[in-house]
């Protein structure tokens, strides 16, 4: 089940390039950097590790002062120009993008017909699509993914990848929804993206192979983060956030799963707690 407990940005919010004179974390802490990523040659993708730090913000003004060296940011709302400022400090950047569900607010909404068009996936202006129609649903998404590669993003994390787990309105099966992701990813790689699998945790063992990092919402809160595994197994980085629990809950198990693990606000703006 997707469990993203924001709704995503509407028309008029924007990310602007101006930092958050206040420190995200609470507790006056921010950890160093992982600067220490492997060197990648021309042309090969990035591939976060087990514990690499985060910063994810899809709402309100970008704060860029987080010193971490990934940041996941709302693909439609950041400029060409701040993903480039953000590259210039140093930090990898993730393209944050529906590839599930159908938004009302964003400016390609118009381009996706209404039989595309199933139930609402719980926010409001936002549909799950039919999955199964991968002939109409690869260029949408393709134009979107090339959207990301001109900005300059390193990565996408297409959320919404789990309809069939849900009430969507159509009869879509697990494999439906394995030849839909497996094309996502496909997507990514083909324009020299990394990409992560959103939630989705049922399919892990079939699709690790296929992705290159996973992003998860409330593995802890829900008793589901030792299905990650695979992942950080790999030698691939899972970057999780928890909304419920405070990091006492949850921080001494991220740690010994070698997860990404932040506490974040239901909103999803710079606030942040790390472990």
């Amino acid at each position: 089940m997707t469990k993203r407990f924001a709704p995503l940005l509407v028309a008029g919010l924007l990310l602007l390039t101006a930092a958050c004179t206040a420190d995200p974390d609470d507790d006056g802490e921010t950890p160093a950097p992982d600067r220490t990523w492997p060197a990648q040659k021309p042309g090969e993708r990035w591939q976060p590790r087990p514990g690499t730090p985060w910063q994810w913000q899809l709402t309100g003004t970008l704060d860029t002062s987080v010193d971490v060296p990934v940041y996941d940011v709302d693909g439609f709302n950041t400029t060409k120009e701040q993903v480039a400022a953000l590259k210039q400090q140093g930090r990898r950047t993730i393209c944050y993008v529906s590839t599930g569900a159908w938004e009302d607010f964003r400016p390609d909404a118009a381009d996706f017909p209404d039989s595309l068009l199933g139930k609402g996936n719980g926010w409001d202006g936002e549909r799950w699509l039919d999955v199964r129609r991968t002939a109409e649903l690869e260029p949408l998404m393709a134009k979107r993914f090339d959207m990301c590669r001109d900005k300059g993003f390193d990565a996408v994390e297409p959320d919404n990848m789990d309809a069939y787990r849900n009430d969507s309105g159509f009869p879509l099966t697990a494999d439906d929804q394995l030849r839909f992701n497996r094309l996502i990813a496909k997507l990514a790689h083909d324009r020299g993206l990394a990409v992560g699998l959103k939630n989705d945790l049922d399919q892990i063992p079939q699709l690790v192979g296929d992705y290159d990092f996973a992003v998860n919402e409330q593995c802890a809160e829900y008793d589901e983060c030792g299905d990650l595994a695979p992942f950080t197994e790999a030698g691939k980085a899972v970057f999780h956030a928890e909304y419920e629990l405070p990091t006492s809950r949850f921080c001494q198990q991220s740690k010994r799963l070698q997860l990404s693990s932040l506490q974040k606000k239901p909103d999803l703006g710079a606030w942040r707690r790390t472990c």
